[in-house]
């Protein structure tokens, strides 16, 4: 067809068409674009959960040594709360293949409360399970609300160079007065209640409720001397040290029978409770919510990092 024979306005025809078609094709090639992406953190998702859900997905056939760490601080809503060690000291005692049970400890203590549900709860579990024993490994430190559990046990032990001991209870606070006055700050406090504001690090010290409070620590102390003695024995030396809130180092805990022997949970594993096989029963959080929580992290640190540069850093 010569150019006589075209219709007129032929030529915007012919490019309206082909915009049209390059727009229907990049229209296709983004949805493609966004189907390969999702199927892509699909895939991400299912191999974050895999790897996150292995250690979890362990085979308690068979006859095994269970074991529980108390890991960091001993307190609610941490990772060493009461509910997170009952739960996984529980779980081990019913299980039907437990040989023995390790507490492997690395902690410096924590709530005298989360402690003694902690403590409360393995004698009611060795009394119920009289056949399956209970051994308090320490690793780098087990003090203070630590070793107020590791004393419930049948035996605990050692690292040479673990930090053992800590028998005390502390209450910590600052005064400001003197500063205030320095820099002319006027302090106005309303109460109901002659001593509802104790501790306030912006008043005075009183010395009746520093008797108070002292006593209160006194008693809180005594129930810990208490029951460490109750766990420990006549296998405690005497030493006026011994409740006075220092620490040792594991070789010097065996001398003062804070501590049985010196050796590490495989080794207890294997040549006291005669069983190589050891099964985690740790609890732990939900393998999604630990998924989020990571994917949440990296996603903020990305976003930092984005905005500020790679100079930052949130470790």
């Amino acid at each position: 067809m010569n150019n006589e024979q075209r219709p007129e306005g032929w030529e915007r025809k012919a490019l309206e068409e082909l915009a049209f078609a390059s727009l229907k094709e990049q229209r296709r090639s983004r949805r493609w674009g966004i189907f390969f992406k999702l199927l892509g953190f699909g895939y991400l998702f299912l191999l974050l959960g895999i790897m996150l859900s292995g250690e979890d997905i362990k085979s308690k056939t068979g006859k095994h040594t269970a074991l529980i760490k108390v890991e960091g601080v001993i307190a609610d809503n941490m990772e060493a709360s009461a509910d997170s060690v009952v739960t996984g000291l529980r779980n081990a005692f019913e299980d039907s293949n437990t040989v023995g049970v390790i507490m492997r400890i690395n902690s410096p203590g924590g709530s005298p409360v989360q402690s003694g549900y902690i403590y409360d709860e393995i004698k009611r579990l060795r009394k119920e399970y009289p056949d399956i024993p209970l051994y308090a490994v320490i690793s780098d430190i087990g003090a203070s609300g630590a070793y107020y559990i590791a004393a419930a046990a049948d035996k605990i032990y050692a690292d040479k160079a673990s930090i053992v001991g800590s028998i005390g209870v502390r209450m910590d606070s600052f005064g400001f007065v003197d500063a205030m006055r320095t820099i002319g700050v006027e302090r106005r406090l309303l109460t109901a209640g002659e001593y509802k504001a104790l501790m306030d690090p912006f008043s005075p010290e009183d010395p009746v409720v520093t008797e108070h409070l002292q006593n209160m620590l006194g008693d809180i102390h005594q129930q810990f001397i208490d029951a460490v003695k109750k766990g420990r024995g006549d296998r405690l030396k005497e030493s006026p040290e011994l409740f006075s809130g220092l620490i040792w180092t594991g070789d010097e805990a065996v001398k003062l029978g804070l501590v049985d022997e010196l050796a590490s949970a495989s080794q207890v594993a294997r040549e006291v409770i005669k069983e190589e096989n050891v099964v985690d029963f740790t609890k732990k959080e939900d393998v999604w919510k630990r998924l989020s929580d990571r994917l949440g992290a990296s996603f903020a640190k990305a976003l930092v990092v984005g905005i500020k540069g790679d100079a930052f850093n949130l470790q």
